[in-house]
Formats: structure tokens, sequence, C-alpha cells
């Protein structure tokens, strides 16, 4: 796997607006068939999110209504973590449809209970 360091920070898309940046991380999720995560934060890039290298293979994408880590799992794809307006869940979706990549995606209430779960 190469690094691209072209992803490693993208300040052209909108900060996550304040009222999530406070909250606990209410999103869950892989891409089963992706372990290239230099590749898909290109794709957010493109998309209009901003993007920052958070570690050696894992990237932090963002954009006012949503922030999550994106980081290889061994073998199995990659691991989304963070936060999401809640009603932004099905544009997150078709985002990643768009990319024509298979996700899991779950949502998680204040209290850690799953609300909604997204295939794709």
């Amino acid at each position: 796997m190469i690094h691209n360091p072209d992803v490693d920070l993208s300040d052209d898309g909108p900060a996550l607006d304040d009222r999530w940046a406070e909250g606990d991380n209410n999103l869950c999720g892989g891409l089963s068939d992706s372990r290239d995560t230099s590749r898909v934060a290109e794709r957010f890039v493109r998309a209009g999110w901003r993007s920052r290298s958070c570690s050696w293979e894992g990237y932090e994408l963002e954009i006012s209504w949503c922030q999550v880590e994106a980081s290889p799992v061994d073998g199995s794809g990659t691991l989304l973590n963070g936060v999401i307006a809640p009603d932004r869940l099905d544009d997150l979706a078709a985002l990643l449809t768009r990319f024509g990549l298979r996700f899991v995606l779950e949502l998680y209430d204040d209290e850690g209970d799953l609300v909604r779960e997204i295939k794709g």
C-alpha cells in the first residue's frame, strides 16, 4: 500500500459544524472491499471534503455535517468511526454508493443504542 501525500491535508472543504464537534461518536461502519484508505480519502477530497492524515495509513475526513476516521483493517477493508448529523446518514450512504464502494453504516443514539443501519 502506498501512502498518498496528496490527500494528507486538504482544507478545501467546510469544517465540521461546532454542534457535531461537541458530540460523542455516533457513526460506525466499514468498507468491505476497500483497504486502501489513501484512495478512499482521495475520493472524499474530490467530493469537497477535508482530509488529514491521522496515522501512517489512516485519514480523518470532514465536512460540515460529518467527521470520520478511515482506518485499514488487516485483510478486511476499512473501518469508519466518527460523528455525523443523524439526518445526513443517507447522504453519506449515497456518497459511498456513488464511489462504487460496498459498505455498512451504523448510527447510534446518545445512549449508545443502534438506531439505524444501512448496507450498500
